[in-house]
């Protein structure tokens, strides 16, 4: 059984240009490995050993960017019913002193919690999805307690 791999239309760009740049890097650090291999006994040049570990680690994110490339679905356009939490919402959130809070709900390949960006794998993602306007979610953030969160704004598009 195969896996999709849910993207947004800017995480479809992201990846693209993501391979492209790895796919760039990887000729610049091939060239640079033949040269440092052309300068001799390669069990004592550091050069080469530092290459070949580069390009190790450049084919093994291209094999993971490759997998998620083959996998990808790109979702383009909103739900019919743009008052239910889905994938790629902006979602806002109220919490507790009236603190706000505003997350997108994007594929795995695309999250950056840091930057508002959740996985719809995430516990908090797997509440909102279903939920409407004005529902309230129970949030826990690592070993703090429980705090309720209301959805206060829902919508597809950037601001």
């Amino acid at each position: 059984m195969s896996y999709r791999e849910l993207l947004t239309p800017e995480g479809w760009a992201e990846l693209q240009s993501e391979i492209q740049e790895y796919w760039r890097r990887r000729k610049e650090t091939v060239s640079a490995l033949a040269d440092a291999a052309a300068e001799g006994d390669r069990s004592e040049n550091a050069e080469y050993i530092y290459r070949k570990k580069e390009l190790r680690e450049i084919d093994r994110r291209l094999r993971y960017l490759g997998r998620v490339n083959d996998h990808a679905q790109v979702v383009r356009d909103p739900p019919k019913d743009t008052q239910t939490v889905r994938f790629g919402a902006w979602v806002t959130l109220i919490g507790p002193d009236d603190a706000e809070r505003t997350l997108r709900l994007v594929g795995a390949y695309e999250a950056r919690p840091g930057e508002g960006s959740i996985s719809i794998a995430a516990p908090l993602a797997k509440q909102l999805i279903g939920k409407h306007l004005d529902d309230v979610v129970r949030w826990q953030r690592g070993d703090q307690p429980a705090e309720e969160w209301e959805i206060a704004g829902i919508r597809y598009t950037a601001d």
